[in-house]
């Protein structure tokens, strides 16, 4: 059997193909490995590095250290699970507080209005140490006195405060002849907001929540100034005894595989969004 070329016409488009989908791919990633290779080689031929490296990323002090700082790093992530409950739920108070309008909800409304402007205004390490050490220190009787709750209460008051916002934005995001609709079948505006704008606003707000999620993975570690064993105390503790700081690694490798793969998923949540606004106005 006499084998056939392929026609010039369909080697052409896959020529076209590849240059247009795969080689600005490969022409990225060659710069990624280039500028990486270049700072590693700049790095290790400095003159101080056998010094940093022994300092910084001792493989023995880094597998002693280790199982501490998983043990402190299970703490972080039970308070994160936690706080995002916690926020998740708050945030969207708020934010229903703020969409309120007429002369009985004012009240609501002016109160979430000053509960986001100072929390969005207020350091969240500030938060955290003016209620880690100052509220258990009233001892006011039936209130918990533990660092790790208040920590976390900062946290969360922290962080409701930019997802109010969040959830706000994806509410005003919906036209208002939806909420016109709503009041002309005669439905309330609560029953509004829960049939008609909140189904929809919180489905196309999800990403920004899921970025939200991300960050508070990191600022969890905030917790470590309150002197809570979490893996960042842990690591510091190591480092007070040993004076070797490769601890702090340990701690820093369990946060990067936990914020990684949240932000790739963040990622993805993302660009099925698009692909779902870009089919609906297709």
């Amino acid at each position: 059997m006499i084998s056939q070329k392929p026609s010039q016409p369909s080697s052409g488009r896959r020529n076209r193909k590849f240059r247009e989908k795969y080689l600005p791919t490969i022409i990225s990633i060659l710069s990624v490995i280039v500028i990486f290779w270049a700072i590693r080689s700049a790095v290790i031929n400095a003159e101080q590095w056998p010094r940093i490296k022994a300092q910084f990323f001792d493989i023995s002090a880094i597998i002693e250290v280790f199982p501490k700082v998983l043990r402190g790093f299970g703490l972080n992530m039970l308070v994160w699970v936690i706080s995002i409950a916690s926020i998740a739920l708050w945030a969207l108070v708020l934010a229903i507080f703020r969409s309120f309008s007429g002369a009985w909800f004012a009240p609501l409304k002016i109160f979430s209005i000053v509960y986001i402007d100072l929390l969005r205004g207020l350091p969240t390490l500030l938060l955290v140490l003016l209620f880690g050490f100052g509220i258990p220190a009233l001892r006011i009787p039936g209130l918990p006195h533990h660092s790790v709750f208040w920590g976390g209460i900062a946290i969360v008051m922290a962080y409701s405060a930019y997802a109010a916002e969040v959830y706000r934005s994806g509410m005003e995001a919906i036209h208002d002849g939806q909420r016109a609709a709503a009041k002309s079948l005669g439905l309330s505006q609560m029953q509004a907001l829960r049939f008609a704008i909140l189904p929809q606003a919180i489905r196309n707000v999800v990403p920004s929540l899921l970025n939200l999620a991300v960050a508070l993975q990191k600022d969890v570690a905030l917790l470590s100034v309150l002197g809570v064993r979490d893996a960042v105390r842990e690591a510091q503790i190591y480092t007070a005894r040993t004076f070797n700081y490769s601890s702090l690694i340990a701690a820093a490798l369990l946060f990067l595989v936990a914020t990684i793969p949240m932000a790739r998923f963040a990622d993805y949540v993302t660009r099925k969004d698009q692909e779902r606004r870009l089919q609906i106005t297709r």
